[in-house]
């Protein structure tokens, strides 16, 4: 009796029992025009971006951050002018980094760019350092 009950108990515990599951974000596995597209528009905002980011990191960190292309994604981006208007708004995720990549935020840049340029619209400072991420050694880039 007591071997039944152990048996049905261990059934039901492994009938029951949720898997692990960790959600990754689907990551592009070949290349492909539109990411070589979008590539090329960060690799062109990020001079625009760096200079904003050790403005805004300058009270925090006594360097300014690094940021490389493959951590910004592109969250949205929009024609203002409508179908073959030649006026854009970009939003992109950008998470910069110190040392060896370890990261001190994140924020969201929107950049209208047009034939007059690129111009800033809004930044969103969603996060910054956070002192428990730092290893030891690195702790002097904290203020």
């Amino acid at each position: 009796m007591r071997f039944i009950l152990i048996i049905v108990l261990v059934v039901s515990m492994a009938l029951t029992q949720t898997s692990l599951c960790y959600a990754l974000e689907k990551q592009p596995k070949e290349d492909s025009r539109e990411l070589q597209l979008q590539d090329m528009l960060v690799l062109q905002l990020l001079p625009y971006m760096h200079e904003k980011l050790a403005e805004i990191y300058s009270n925090v960190l006594t360097i300014a951050p690094d940021l490389y292309p493959y951590f910004v994604d592109i969250q949205h981006s929009e024609r203002v002018n409508g179908f073959r208007g030649f006026d854009f708004l970009i939003t992109l995720n950008a998470t910069p980094t110190v040392g060896p990549h370890i990261s001190v935020g994140e924020d969201i840049f929107t950049y209208q760019i047009s034939l007059a340029g690129v111009k800033l619209k809004k930044i969103e400072h969603l996060r910054g350092p956070n002192m428990n991420d730092f290893p030891p050694n690195y702790k002097d880039l904290l203020k």
